[in-house]
C-alpha cells in the first residue's frame, strides 16, 4: 500500500529525454538499476569514506557506505509506505560525485577550482548523472526521472542563492524546483545517510583503535546500548559485544525517525507528494532528543576520529597529491586519456578546461590518483617524508 503522499511512478514527471518505459520495471526501479550499472558507482569501491583506501580491507568505502545507506533508507521508506525504489535510487546515487580521498579531496579541489566556479560533490553528482556518464546512444548521462534528480539535488535540503555550477546548468533546461524541500523519499535517503555514517564511523574508529568502548560509553544512545548488551549477555566476547551494541544504536536511530516522521505526517496530512514539498520544513526528521544525541556523537567523532593525528597526516599527504595533479593536467591536458581529448579540444576557454580537469580528477579512485601522482611527479606521497 502506497501512501497518498508517496511518489507514484505512474505519475512521474518523466525524463528530460522521453523514453518508452520498461514493461517489467517501474521508472524508479529503472533509475536505480542505471545508477548501479554506472561507471561512477563502480568506482566508489576504491574511494575513501574516512580512511584512505589502501589502509585496510575492513574499513568502509564510499561504495559500502552507499549500500548501507540504501538498506537503512529502504527500511524507513517501507515503514512509512513510501516508494522504496525511488528512495533506494536516491540513496545509491547520493555520493557519486565524491572525489578520491573523501571530503579531503573535495576541499582541495574546491580551493583549486575557486577561480572557475568551485567544486561541490553534490553538484558533481548531478553533473555525472546528467552529462558525464556517456554510454547511451540517444543522450548523455543516465536520463533519470525528475523525482530522482530532485532527490539528489536536494540531498541536503532546499538549494537557494547562487546555484553550484552543475545545478545551475541542468536546472536551466529541466527545472527541479530547487528552493522547495524534496519529496518524502529523498528526505528519507538524507536521514539514512546520517544514520549510516554515524554508526559505521563509530565501528571503523573502534577498529582503527582511535578510541575504545570505554571512551564512547558516556555517549547518548551508545552507552545505553552497551549497557543493555552487558545485561543480556554478560561476559560476551569483545567483537560480538561491539556488534550487538552498535546494531542497537542503529536500530534506535531508525526507530526514532520512523516514529517522528509518522507523527509529523499524521499531523500535516499531506494529500500528495507536492504537498510534502510545500510544507516548508522537513517531514522526515529525528526527534529533538535524538537530534541532540547525534550532535554529541558527531562532536566526539570529529575530535577523536576526523581530526585524529593519524587521519590528519593522511589528509595532508593526499591534499598534496590533488594540489600537484590539478596544475599538471591543466597545463598539459594531453596527459588525460584519449576519450577526454575531444572535449578538451572543444573547451571554450580556461574555465571550461579547468572544469574538465576537475571532472577527471574527481572521477579517480584513491589508488588511481596516487598512482597517477607517483607516475607524473616521481613522488609517493604516502611513503615519502614530508
Amino acid at each position: 500500500m502506497r501512501a497518498p503522499f508517496a511518489c507514484d511512478p505512474a505519475r512521474s514527471r518523466g525524463r528530460l529525454h522521453p523514453e518508452e518505459e520498461s514493461a517489467f520495471r517501474s521508472c524508479f526501479q529503472r533509475d536505480r538499476d542505471r545508477i548501479i550499472h554506472a561507471s561512477a558507482f563502480r568506482r566508489l569501491k576504491h574511494k575513501t569514506q574516512v580512511f584512505v583506501e589502501h589502509e585496510g580491507d575492513f574499513y568502509r568505502t564510499r561504495l559500502t557506505h552507499s549500500i548501507e545507506v540504501a538498506q537503512v533508507a529502504r527500511t524507513i521508506s517501507n515503514a512509512l509506505d513510501l516508494d522504496t525504489d525511488l528512495t533506494e535510487a536516491v540513496a545509491l546515487a547520493h555520493d557519486l560525485g565524491h572525489t578520491p580521498f573523501g571530503h579531503t579531496g573535495e576541499d582541495a579541489l574546491d580551493a583549486l577550482m575557486a577561480p572557475y566556479g568551485g567544486f561541490d560533490h553534490n553538484a558533481q553528482t548531478i553533473r555525472i548523472v546528467t552529462a558525464l556518464e556517456r554510454h547511451y546512444a540517444e543522450f548523455d548521462g543516465l536520463n533519470l526521472t525528475w523525482e530522482t534528480l530532485e532527490g539528489i539535488a536536494k540531498h541536503n535540503g532546499p538549494v537557494t542563492g547562487d546555484l553550484p555550477y552543475a545545478l545551475a546548468e541542468y536546472d536551466a533546461v529541466h527545472p527541479l524546483e530547487l528552493p522547495t524541500h524534496a519529496g518524502a523519499e529523498a528526505q528519507v535517503a538524507a536521514l539514512a545517510d546520517d544514520i549510516a555514517y554515524n554508526n559505521h564511523d563509530l565501528h571503523d574508529g573502534l577498529r582503527a583503535r582511535l578510541f575504545t568502548e570505554a571512551d564512547i560509553a558516556a555517549l547518548p544512545v551508545v552507552g545505553a546500548a552497551y549497557a543493555e548488551v552487558d545485561r543480556l549477555y554478560p561476559g560476551l566476547e569483545a567483537a560480538r559485544r561491539r556488534h550487538e551494541a552498535l546494531r542497537r544504536v542503529f536500530g534506535a536511530m531508525v526507530a526514532d525517525v520512523i516514529g517522528t516522521a509518522s507523527a509529523r505526517l499524521a499531523e500535516a496530512a499531506p494529500e500528495c507528494p507536492e504537498a510534502v514539498r510545500r510544507l516548508g520544513a522537513p517531514v522526515i526528521a529525528f526527534s529533538a532528543e535524538m537530534h541532540a544525541a547525534i550532535q554529541e556523537i558527531r562532536a566526539f567523532l570529529f575530535e577523536r576520529m576526523y581530526r585524529a593525528s593519524s587521519v590528519m597526516e593522511q589528509r595532508m599527504r593526499v591534499t598534496a597529491a590533488v594540489n600537484d595533479l590539478f596544475p599538471i593536467y591543466l597545463e598539459r591536458p594531453e596527459l588525460m586519456p584519449g576519450r577526454w581529448q575531444p572535449q578538451i579540444a572543444a573547451a571554450s576557454g580556461p574555465a571550461a578546461l579547468a572544469r574538465l580537469v576537475a571532472d577527471y580528477i574527481a572521477g579517480m579512485t584513491d589508488r588511481y590518483a596516487l598512482q597517477s601522482h607517483a607516475r607524473l611527479t616521481g613522488v609517493d606521497v604516502m611513503t615519502d617524508a614530508t
